[in-house]
């Protein structure tokens, strides 16, 4: 197998890896599961917190899937990093026991690994938003 090749394997194996647990999670916070509720007001967060969040991890999953609109895989790789850096810092702040923090942190990881691998995008105007230009 070529190097190219293993690196686009890579790539989509670290993206799924990434992606579809939080779309997994999204569901637990698109339906008010209790105990994924119970975590948020343990944590101090408000009850609507999770929803918003649920929408934003099925959006960014979509985003880093379709990439179709390079600056949106961008923010997706941006929005799921503060996620989990801030699920990181969250539950270290509230003093839960590490191990709470351990799977946000790899996740993270696995998501770096996932943008450092990802296919270079060259951007034409047909793919990037009204009214932003091309790099020329």
């Amino acid at each position: 197998m070529s190097q190219g090749k293993s690196r686009v394997i890579g790539f989509w194996v670290a993206t799924g890896a990434v992606a579809l647990p939080n779309v997994a999670a999204a569901f637990g916070y698109l339906s008010a599961n209790e105990s994924v509720m119970q975590n948020f007001a343990n944590l101090g967060y408000p009850a609507y917190l999770p929803t918003f969040l649920g929408i934003m991890k099925i959006a960014g999953a979509l985003a880093l899937f379709v990439r179709k609109v390079p600056v949106l895989t961008q923010w997706a790789y941006a929005g799921f990093t503060f996620v989990f850096l801030g699920a990181v810092y969250s539950h270290l702040s509230a003093g839960d026991p590490i191990g709470t923090a351990v799977p946000p942190a790899v996740m993270l990881g696995i998501l770096l690994v996932s943008y450092a691998l990802q296919p270079k995008v060259t951007a034409s105007s047909e793919s990037l938003p009204v009214g932003i230009p091309a790099a020329g």
